[in-house]
């Protein structure tokens, strides 16, 4: 398991419909941005982090993974993953720079690798590795259906889809437009559309104000909402605290977050009541292990952020007990030797060696951008 090289990548795989768009972002491609770690044995382990198809952001992870991270990794044992993420995020001169953003998403890409490589090794998926699956089956909500980009009529029509065909019990529709009012009209046809009976959550993406929360929630109570996700700017815990005082409605979030620590300061302070974390912020699987474990001494759910990390968040999911729905955005999984694929609203439950991150040699030659 000696580390012998390794390999930074960049693809660019297009999203539904050709472009989708949030209160804040609006994307046509997505960034799958990692590393393949080979060992002398000839074994690949492969890891990612997901990025907006920035080209020049990009270009600064796979810099940072080769530049900064490779040298430390090359000849050590790929199997003492702990030991190596604490050399990596520790490290003097990348911790004065980092501890989030550039370094932290390369961390999460070379770690979900290795922990890739350890589930290959041992010839077993990762899931497996950690210790065997929790639940026989985890549920999937899907957000493919809800965008702002969607028109009115299309959202509501998406949604009857997705629950009459596709069978999913469980939706997410974004809001966040200036006036507030627009999204609660698309609320009510869409509840209307779906019935009572369906979990239909909302996500903000960062965008309002607390004053503006406040109002939209007191008026979005009456329709059932499962969860408001990042109703606020992502770092903001008192005004989380305030919101989550002020509604009934549950708080959600974590996607933007990039520590233990910061997962900490929201749950010590009442700010959240699902618990989202991603390994691509959190530096991988390891700390991302942290997250989910100081959730479940909380007796809060844990709902990793797929967008779109779905590949490894299967593996953590059906393994971790706090863990009972995962998120739903098919935009790369074809890409995958062994794609998160749902089937009747339920993720089906990997059986390959790995943690699911291995592209197809297609992928690799279809998507891949040049690294400088």
């Amino acid at each position: 398991m000696r580390i012998t090289r390794i390999e930074p990548f960049i693809l660019h795989i297009p999203v539904t419909g050709g472009s989708i768009a949030d209160s804040t972002h609006r994307i046509s491609h997505w960034g799958v941005v990692g590393a393949k770690i080979v060992t002398e044995d000839g074994l690949e382990g492969f890891g990612f982090t997901g990025t907006h198809a920035d080209l020049a952001s990009d270009r600064l992870i796979t810099s940072c993974i080769r530049d900064c991270y490779a040298p430390l990794l090359i000849g050590e044992d790929a199997s003492e993953i702990t030991r190596l993420w604490l050399k990596l995020a520790r490290h003097p001169a990348l911790q004065w720079v980092g501890r989030a953003g550039i370094t932290q998403l390369a961390l999460a890409a070379v770690d979900v690798a290795l922990w890739d490589l350890k589930a290959k090794a041992a010839g077993v998926p990762l899931w497996h590795l950690l210790g065997g699956a929790t639940k026989p089956t985890l549920e999937a909500y899907n957000t493919d259906i809800g965008w702002l980009s969607i028109s009115r009529d299309e959202l509501v029509e998406g949604c009857r889809m997705a629950v009459e065909r596709d069978g999913f019990r469980r939706l997410k529709v974004k809001v966040g437009h200036a006036d507030p009012g627009i999204d609660l009209a698309r609320l009510e046809a869409v509840r209307r559309a779906i019935g009572d009976h369906i979990a239909l959550a909302i996500d903000g993406n960062g965008k309002w104000d607390l004053p503006t929360c406040k109002r939209f929630c007191a008026r979005a109570e009456a329709l059932d909402i499962f969860w408001f996700e990042e109703p606020l700017w992502y770092d903001d815990v008192g005004s989380h605290a305030a919101l989550a005082k002020a509604t009934s409605i549950p708080i959600a979030l974590g996607e933007q977050l990039y520590s233990l620590d910061a997962f900490r300061a929201f749950i010590a302070a009442d700010a959240i009541h699902y618990v989202q974390p991603d390994v691509t912020r959190l530096g991988g699987i390891t700390e991302y292990v942290q997250v989910a474990e100081l959730a479940l001494a909380s007796r809060l759910p844990v709902a990793p952020h797929a967008g779109e990390m779905s590949q490894v968040h299967v593996h953590l999911a059906y393994w971790h007990q706090a863990t009972p729905l995962l998120e739903y955005i098919p935009w790369i999984k074809d890409a995958f030797v062994e794609p998160a694929n749902v089937a009747d609203g339920y993720f089906l439950r990997p059986q390959q060696p790995g943690a699911g991150t291995t592209p197809t040699s297609e992928a690799l030659t279809r998507y891949a951008k040049p690294l400088a």
